[in-house]
């Protein structure tokens, strides 16, 4: 999915100090950074407090907004900005939790490159998929209709009935083409770094 209109100038409108950008911004945003720390807790089997949560989801914030929008100013609107929030805010909350000596473990969900058995939400940290760039040529590698429910529900957060309804795609197919493009992108990554290895 290509940047929207809106996106870029709400960016801009950051970048230019616009009196009430960073207020949108954040209404923009909240549900996608939301989603990423429920994700990131239940993948890897964490129970956080609602402080805590709390406390990550002001982190990422954080990071957007220090150094003048250096984070900002790096989006290069190669993908949908949601994605590009997505990458971001994983970093943040994986940094973050690494640094933690108090965290209570879970059994944790299984890795959502291991099998088609997948959680609903889980994609690959990216530890696994490397930068924002590589995630992006993944996708890119894809078909359109697989790219689309890849960054939807993955990146987007939206549920199988959303998907279905936006695709036109009956819902009992939304899963089972989730793990083909999954298992594509694996596939796809694995013979990069065998490349790199070479």
């Amino acid at each position: 999915m290509t940047v929207s209109e809106y996106d870029l100038e709400l960016i801009q409108r950051c970048l230019n100090e616009d009196k009430h950008a960073w207020e949108d911004l954040v209404d923009r945003s909240l549900r996608v950074v939301l989603h990423v720390v429920a994700h990131t807790r239940r993948s890897r089997g964490l129970e956080l407090s609602q402080v805590d949560s709390d406390d990550l989801v002001a982190e990422v914030f954080l990071e957007l907004c220090k150094k003048d929008y250096a984070a900002l100013r790096r989006f290069k609107g190669q993908s949908s900005f949601t994605s590009y929030l997505t990458v971001v805010a994983r970093r943040v909350v994986v940094r973050s939790l690494g640094k933690r000596s108090n965290l209570v473990y879970m059994a944790p969900m299984p890795e959502p490159w291991a099998s088609d058995t997948v959680a609903e939400g889980d994609l690959a940290e990216d530890s696994q998929l490397g930068s924002m760039a590589e995630l992006v040529e993944l996708l890119r590698r894809l078909e359109e209709t697989e790219s689309k429910l890849i960054q939807m529900h993955h990146l987007e957060g939206h549920s199988y009935d959303a998907i279905s309804q936006t695709l036109g795609i009956p819902k009992n197919s939304v899963g089972p083409a989730l793990s083909r493009a999954r298992e594509k992108m694996r596939q796809d990554h694995l013979r990069q770094q065998q490349r790199r290895a070479a």
